[in-house]
């Protein structure tokens, strides 16, 4: 499967207006590096008209990135890296959240960041493929929104 990918150092979710709407980052940055990365690739990406290809020599990496509706699904890479695997990583990440929020859009992401996040803490793990299964992915989601709504609800005793 996925194995193939050696290294992601961060995955940006931006709207097609520039706004960040989910960073997750494997590589360590201090907060103004980050800023200025974040910037740097939104202008990147928002500015390359559509009939150009999804991959970018960045810096010592490679930006991969799709398209989904309003959205924008950016993954760094390492150069060395297949960039099929890391479209297919994408789309994967894409399936998972769909299935999830029932067809994902830039307000679940707004509304359900945390929900994200864990999803996508269970899929990859230091930047790397941790879980590729859809259905363990979502049972671990499920089984966290359980605990959740165990601790939420006041008539739920423990």
């Amino acid at each position: 499967g996925f194995l193939c990918v050696a290294m992601i150092h961060f995955i940006l979710l931006i709207s097609r207006q520039g706004k960040t709407r989910l960073a997750k980052w494997f590589s360590p940055h201090t907060l103004k590096e980050r800023a200025k990365i974040t910037r740097e690739v939104n202008h990147i990406v928002l500015s390359r008209p559509s009939k150009l290809s999804n991959f970018v020599e960045w810096k010592e990496h490679r930006l991969v990135y799709k398209r989904y509706a309003c959205l924008f699904f950016i993954f760094c890479v390492d150069k060395s890296d297949n960039e099929l695997v890391s479209l297919e990583l994408i789309h994967h990440l894409v399936e998972v959240l769909d299935r999830y929020f029932g067809n994902v859009c830039e307000l679940d992401l707004i509304f359900n960041f945390h929900k994200a996040y864990y999803i996508i803490d269970d899929m990859f793990l230091a930047g790397e493929v941790q879980e590729s299964s859809k259905k363990s992915i979502l049972r671990a989601v499920a089984a966290q929104d359980l605990l959740m709504d165990s601790f939420s609800d006041p008539k739920t005793e423990t």
